[in-house]
């Protein structure tokens, strides 16, 4: 079980869930889990369940859709964040790649004021749970200026998601993405904390259906 945070910096968290899914067939977003659950709110709950203060949900393809999923009752836990659910933003040049969701998060700004940084998940990470995201929350929790952090999540040394973006690289990293780089050059060229997570999950996306085994 993710124990409580013990110092508690204003992390919100933000899953990025624009894409159409070619491969996939459909948005991921959409797609569901064994037990009925969008993938969209798997990731929700993980970044809920792991302590991220609010959460904000990235969409664009077939965005009608995914916002009437997030309002079917059962599908997010209203207890657990403010307003009772996450706050829907519509990227509306998602076609142009995971960049440009990423940039519509960072452009719009720190809100009151009062946010530290954003955690940024994937919407496709099937075994990255709350554990990992704990985590990841550590490193900013523990941060003398954490406004300035920066770090990801690495498997076996494979850098993945979630990625912890400090307030001070909001506007800086914004002006750096375009297509699906999703930041990677400016986390590297910015030396951001690795934290291997390996043993807590393999950080791997999917990017196909999970193929139901015929008879023998």
């Amino acid at each position: 079980m993710v124990g409580p945070r013990r110092v508690h910096a204003h992390v919100r968290g933000v899953v990025l869930a624009a894409g159409e899914g070619r491969r996939m067939g459909m948005p991921k977003a959409l797609v569901r889990t064994a037990d009925g659950r969008t993938w969209l709110g798997r990731t929700l709950d993980a970044l809920a369940d792991g302590g991220c203060d609010d959460l904000v949900a990235v969409i664009g393809a077939r965005a009608v859709h995914v916002q009437a999923e997030l309002r079917t009752a059962g599908e997010i836990s209203p207890g657990r964040r403010r307003g009772g659910g996450p706050e829907v933003l519509v990227a509306t040049d998602w076609r142009e790649g995971m960049g440009a969701s990423l940039r519509a998060v960072l452009e719009q700004g720190p809100g009151d004021g009062s946010v530290d940084a954003v955690l940024v998940m994937l919407v496709d990470l099937p075994d990255v749970g709350p554990d990992v995201v704990r985590r990841v929350l550590d490193h900013v929790d523990g941060a003398e200026a954490r406004g300035a952090v920066l770090a990801r999540a690495t498997y076996d040394g494979r850098p993945g998601h979630p990625v912890l973006i400090g307030r001070d690289h909001w506007g800086p990293m914004a002006a750096t993405l375009s297509g699906d780089d999703g930041g990677r050059h400016y986390l590297a060229e910015h030396g951001a904390t690795l934290i291997e997570c390996g043993d807590l999950a393999t950080g791997r996306d999917q990017d196909t259906p999970t193929r139901t085994p015929g008879p023998e």
